[in-house]
């Protein structure tokens, strides 16, 4: 190709340095005969907000972190466009996402297995979770220390969340210590992603400390363009960085792990997926995948806002100049207090009916409430107890809006399309409603705020909920894997793209179905046993 740049040839080429790419960053490289190439979009994570847990308010909507997705227009949610956060730095959405650390249910992973998917079971998986961990508690069969991967407590505590949590147990919901047993069913604090007061990203924890490997190499600011196929097989990647288009080649195999957007977008970009939708855009179909874009699944945040008297929240905090610089204080110092938060610091999960086996609701709770994302905290009191289905019925898509790789994919998560996902919104909100009215908040005179207490019968709340909902930034699913027999799956159930030799997912795209609960560890898990897939089938 006439004035293209050629970068060189290397054993494996990493698309994408995000919470999977780390960690195939690190295990790949691990062996120094291994050449390592890993191209990121966005840039290094030397600004202080990607390391301040409170940062994420600052990142989120930045194009400097973030990628500024938008969907479609979406019908369950009012016909709104709605934000689609996805991170643009090293450490992808782990550098600027809530750092729950969550694994799922077993059931989850077992569901996998039970589809055919051998080797995906709890009890295959639990191995690659302990792996890279780095708990703060002392070892047991369900936690191990001294992986990359830091998990803590959160430094901070509010008594309108202790006093939510005694109000959840009042009504049903026991008190846990531990949401990662396999069964996550309880209510409890989360367990965060921190070091010592500071977010524990993925390129802190796997990519960072191994930069200075002779055989891996980290280029950012690069849009990779289209996978280099070449008689079925991939053999590189095509790239634009600073204006020059470049190409490296992959003796071994292309790693796609630019997330549940990313990946099926660049898939589609190189003529793999549904071909009628590849040549509405003029582009050759190398593999006529159908499921490349589809399934996509995500937890929709149904946010319920209550406000309250007599009790401290962040809404009333913030509003004071003196209070916010004592915060500033506290962390610089003691790396405790506000600033260390996550986006939710109480959790609980239950369920909508006895018609589900486990848990199919999750809380996450926040001592403070917000019109949107990105406003101003309101002036009153409050706290919000946002309420999402775990595993959603209706699925959406992700397509290419232009042949132009620069140009940002049509995401449509099709939210509340399913009767199902209405229906379990409406028992949510009753069940939301039942807790707050226990005795343990009664002190506080909680008011609901929204959606408003005058909606009542299923049809009125599931409208109320697509009023106050959001995304909660879990898509997964776009790139799925699957058996022979599923004509929708994109992958095998070693992360290969079906049709085509030396080219795998590797990140939540490949998931059948989503976990139950926040998806960044299991991503990172599913990338540790991919990895381990990769070079064992490198040795055959």
């Amino acid at each position: 190709m006439a004035g293209t740049q050629q970068e060189g040839t290397y054993d494996y080429i990493v698309v994408g340095a995000g919470s999977a790419g780390c960690v195939l960053a690190n295990r790949l490289s691990a062996d120094p005969k291994n050449r390592v190439l890993v191209l990121e979009a966005g840039g290094m994570d030397d600004w202080i907000w990607f390391h301040i847990p409170v940062g994420y308010l600052f990142a989120i909507g930045n194009p400097r972190a973030d990628w500024m997705f938008k969907t479609e227009e979406e019908p369950g949610l009012g016909g709104r466009k709605i934000n689609y956060p996805r991170g643009r730095v090293i450490g992808g959405c782990s550098a600027i996402n809530a750092m729950i650390y969550m694994r799922g249910q077993a059931a989850d992973y077992d569901g996998w297995r039970q589809s055919g998917l051998e080797g995906w079971g709890w009890d295959d998986v639990l191995p690659y979770f302990l792996k890279h961990e780095d708990h703060v508690s002392p070892p047991n069969a369900l936690h191990r220390s001294g992986g990359e991967w830091r998990v803590e407590y959160p430094r901070m505590r509010w008594d309108i969340l202790d006093r939510f949590r005694d109000a959840a147990e009042q009504y049903g919901i026991p008190k846990v210590d531990d949401f990662n047993t396999g069964d996550n069913e309880g209510c409890s604090y989360f367990q965060v992603n921190q070091k010592n007061g500071r977010r524990w990203s993925a390129a802190r924890g796997f990519l960072k400390p191994v930069l200075n490997r002779p055989n891996l190499r980290l280029e950012t600011g690069v849009t990779v363009s289209r996978v280099i196929i070449e008689n079925g097989r991939a053999t590189g990647v095509a790239y634009m960085q600073n204006g020059v288009e470049k190409t490296a080649r992959a003796a071994g195999e292309v790693v796609l792990s630019a997330g549940a957007v990313g990946s099926p977008h660049l898939l589609q970009l190189s003529g793999i997926g549904p071909g009628a939708h590849l040549q509405r855009h003029g582009i050759a179909t190398v593999a006529d995948l159908a499921g490349v874009g589809e399934n996509l699944q995500d937890h929709l945040q149904i946010r319920p806002i209550y406000k309250v008297s007599g009790v401290k929240t962040l809404n009333v905090e913030y509003r004071s100049l003196l209070k916010r610089a004592m915060m500033g204080i506290e962390y610089a110092f003691l790396r405790r207090g506000p600033l260390t938060m996550a986006p939710s610091q109480l959790g609980a999960f239950t369920r909508s009916s006895p018609d589900y086996a486990t848990a199919n609701l999750q809380f996450h709770i926040q001592p403070l409430s917000l019109d949107k994302f990105g406003d101003p905290m309101h002036e009153f009191p409050a706290f919000t107890a946002s309420v999402c289905n775990l595993r959603p019925a209706s699925r959406g898509t992700v397509r290419l809006a232009s042949a132009d790789p620069s140009a940002a994919p049509a995401i449509a998560p099709n939210y509340l399309s399913a009767e199902e996902d209405r229906r379990v919104a409406a028992d949510a909100l009753r069940i939301v409603r039942k807790v707050v009215s226990q005795p343990a908040l009664a002190p506080y005179r909680p008011e609901e705020y929204k959606p408003g207490a005058h909606l009542v019968s299923d049809e009125e709340l599931a409208l109320g909920a697509g009023q106050v909902a959001s995304t909660i930034f879990h898509p997964v699913g776009t790139a799925k894997m699957g058996t022979d027999s599923d004509p929708t799956a994109v992958l095998d159930a070693r992360l290969r793209v079906r049709g085509i030799g030396g080219l795998r997912v590797i990140d939540a795209s490949a998931m059948p179905r989503i976990t139950s609960g926040n998806t960044n560890s299991p991503t990172m898990m599913m990338a540790e046993k991919g990895a381990a897939m990769l070079l064992e089938d490198a040795r055959r």
